[in-house]
């Protein structure tokens, strides 16, 4: 299984995160829109720097607010969605996250959904690319990893997967039954991160702030993430699993430690699952 690091868990110029994450052994990275934007390298150079330091760009992340918009709308999504999909292509992937929406205009409407979703997979296999469906804790109407699932099966189309984030499934305690017998083939990444506990009664904006601010390394929170690895386990995924790590302590860290300190304890989590 591929140990993989978002970029948006450490602190510095982008090209010194990749520096880091190859240093600390990981095999892939996530990168992040906001830090690919906020470099001063452009995409290809970002792509072959990667190459370079031997890791694999495991996806290009996050595609938001996407899904179930009015027409207007989702033909500008698609249009950026086409952007993103040759940026992949130079960066050297193949992979792009879209989350569920928060938008108010958003339809709640199944077909909706899966509709805007099939044209998304489409466009993707035009450009042979892949695109992931990830249910965000606070996503206006798809904030459960199981209805992502749902609409990911109704689509039926093999470019689009379910992404699994062990922070938006454990700080909701969602049952993980599901999640276990989910087919390995159907999931295109799982991403991995610790948090406090949330509040029994905390919303949507409490749940998106603690995400933000205060995710942590596995085993450095309270959230279950044996039993969501062990879950993950019995579905048989072997692809890679990533570290998404908001948080303003590390964005103070020195970014070599970070990485290492990340590795170390993915490394820990991964050998302490059944």
């Amino acid at each position: 299984m591929k140990r993989s690091m978002a970029t948006l868990c450490l602190s510095g110029e982008l090209d010194a995160r990749l520096e880091a994450i190859a240093r600390a052994e990981f095999g892939g990275v996530e990168i992040f829109v906001d830090d690919l934007d906020g470099s001063v390298l452009t995409a290809r150079e970002i792509g072959e720097r990667c190459r370079d330091l031997g890791l694999s760009v495991v996806a290009l992340q996050p595609f938001r607010d996407a899904e179930g918009l009015p027409a207007p709308a989702h033909r500008q999504k698609l249009e950026a969605a086409r952007r993103q999909f040759e940026t992949l292509a130079t960066l050297g992937g193949d992979f792009l996250l879209l989350c569920s929406n928060t938008r108010e205009d958003a339809s709640e409407a199944s077909d909706d959904i899966a509709a805007s979703l099939h044209d998304f997979a489409a466009l993707a296999t035009e450009h042979g690319m892949r695109i992931g469906y990830e249910a965000l804790a606070w996503g206006r109407h798809v904030d459960d990893y199981r209805e992502a699932w749902r609409l990911v099966r109704l689509v039926d189309h093999p470019a689009l997967s379910v992404v699994l984030d062990s922070y938006h499934v454990l700080a909701r305690d969602l049952d993980l039954q599901t999640l276990a017998d989910i087919p390995a083939e159907r999931i295109g990444l799982v991403q991995l991160a610790d948090a406090p506990r949330p509040p029994a009664n905390a919303d949507r904006h409490a749940l998106q702030s603690l995400s933000r601010h205060r995710r942590a390394f596995p085993g450095q929170g309270e959230l279950a993430i044996g039993a969501f690895l062990e879950a993950v386990g019995r579905t048989g995924y072997a692809g890679p699993i990533s570290l998404e790590i908001f948080s303003d302590i590390l964005g103070v860290m020195p970014t070599g430690m970070s990485a290492l300190e990340g590795k170390r304890t993915l490394d820990e989590a991964l050998a302490e699952r059944p």
